[in-house]
């Protein structure tokens, strides 16, 4: 049993003041009590700890590798991409687990409590399985083990190299399966996750529509179960021409039409749809995954979040490509990305909550719903997925409720995050992480072989 005291919590009845939660033994929030006296660990404000439900770990060792043009007279996604295939091949499993222990560690002291990895870096550099083709995915599941994050591990089944189902390039061989491989794949990739406590789960990932043909998907559903779905979509004009041309509508448009879209599934990026669209992913219940950082540096485009939250659409946070990992940097760029399109400001607050609130509680219930975790408020019964921030810094002084919130995302960033709880395991205290000094030895040896082999 934990308890913990904070001067005010967000909690889905809105925020109070001296607030007691009572963490059970299993991880889950057994009570709140407001107007409570302190007792055991007192923290400023506490908030629920949002979910990061995208994420390729191995990226975080390209950051700042990438801002130099490349012979294409304009760089793009497909440049970076290019790159991406040629560092992949110097990655072997350790050096997988290593980065992906920073990663989760970055991703705790920022904030997040939960991590949802799209893996896909699957095998040999030839191509070649491992002895157990599950190797890579148990790296990530040894990473969890290390840093304590709630894990949510979608193996990535990526079939061919385009619409058109021309075979996988030279960079994509590590990622290649058929649907039967992939079945083997995702089996052997689960039965690793044992050893993990009872919150982390397991989801089915098909990667594109670029890269995974009709009958894969359908197959991949099949598999998924009751399990979440998780899927790129409509991310690149490029992208969204080449599906157009092979299959006769638009990325949004042919999953809808062709696939069960529902609230277990996440949609990540959608960054180039129409009106329409925004609507209909919106009606059918599944999860928006942006990753505005990523997003941004990519020159994606930017997502409706106007619309989408105007039809009544729910949305999750992740750090993509792990260049930065900043939550409440993800929230200030959805924000701002809103502003600087439409000219305008406080975008996306509503009439009842500010801009701030309406991206953090946002951010926690569409996380959780999109890694079917039972977490997103601070409420009896859920997972103690929580965030505490210091009400002594100097951008939060004086401020209450969601002053407090629009403070933390527009005037501070994440050294405001004090202490972080994954299910109720205390992971960060006084804003570092109980493994920072070991994990970031370990990571950045390995960051230095990898920029000795390029």
């Amino acid at each position: 049993m934990q308890e913990i005291w904070a001067e005010q919590a967000l909690t889905p009845e809105g925020w109070r003041n001296d607030v007691a939660v009572v963490i059970d033994a299993e991880g889950r929030i057994e009570s709140v009590t407001p107007d409570a006296p302190p007792a055991g660990r007192r923290v400023g404000a506490l908030l629920p700890a949002p979910a990061n439900v995208h994420s390729h770990a191995f990226q975080r060792a390209m950051a700042g590798l990438t801002e130099r043009r490349g012979p294409d007279p304009s760089d793009s996604f497909w440049t970076w991409r290019r790159l991406m295939y040629r560092f992949l091949d110097q990655i072997d499993p350790d050096d997988a687990e290593a980065i992906a222990a920073l990663v989760q560690v970055e991703m705790l002291e920022s904030g997040y409590a939960a991590c949802g990895e799209f893996h896909y870096l699957h095998h040999r550099v030839d191509g070649g399985r491992y002895d157990d083709p599950a190797e890579m995915s148990a790296a990530m599941v040894r990473a969890a083990e290390i840093s304590g994050i709630g894990l949510t591990l979608m193996p990535v089944l990526y079939e061919v190299g385009g619409c058109d189902g021309r075979p996988l390039g030279p960079g994509q061989r590590r990622f290649g399966s058929t649907p039967e491989s992939y079945a083997d794949l995702a089996a052997r990739a689960k039965a690793h996750m044992k050893p993990l406590p009872g919150d982390c789960g397991f989801g089915i990932a098909p990667h594109s529509l670029r890269a995974v043909t009709p009958a894969g998907l359908a197959a991949a559903v099949e598999m998924a179960g009751g399990e979440p779905i998780h899927i790129h979509l409509a991310e690149q004009v490029a992208e969204v021409e080449e599906v157009e041309a092979e299959r006769g509508a638009r990325p949004v448009e042919w999953l809808l039409a062709n696939a069960p879209v529902g609230p277990r599934w996440c949609l990540i990026h959608l960054t180039q749809m129409r009106p329409e669209e925004t609507r209909a992913v919106a009606a059918a219940g599944a999860v928006a995954g942006l990753c505005p950082i990523t997003e941004s540096s990519l020159g994606d485009g930017i997502f409706d979040g106007i619309g989408f939250l105007g039809a009544g659409g729910r949305f999750a946070i992740g750090s993509d490509s792990n260049i930065r990992i900043a939550l409440s940097e993800e929230f200030r760029t959805l924000e701002y990305s809103q502003r600087l399109r439409d000219r305008g400001r406080a975008m996306l607050a509503s009439e009842k909550s500010s801009t701030g609130r309406v991206l953090l509680e946002g951010a926690a219930h569409g996380g959780a719903q999109a890694l079917r975790r039972a977490a997103g408020a601070v409420a009896p019964g859920l997972w103690a997925d929580l965030l505490a921030l210091d009400t002594r810094a100097l951008d939060l002084e004086g401020k209450t409720g969601d002053l407090l919130l629009d403070a933390w995302i527009f005037a501070g960033d994440d050294r405001m995050v004090t202490d972080v709880w994954s299910a109720g395991r205390p992971m960060v205290t006084d804003g570092r992480h109980f493994a920072r000094d070991e994990v970031e030895a370990r990571a950045r040896a390995t960051l230095r072989r990898l920029k000795d082999r390029l």
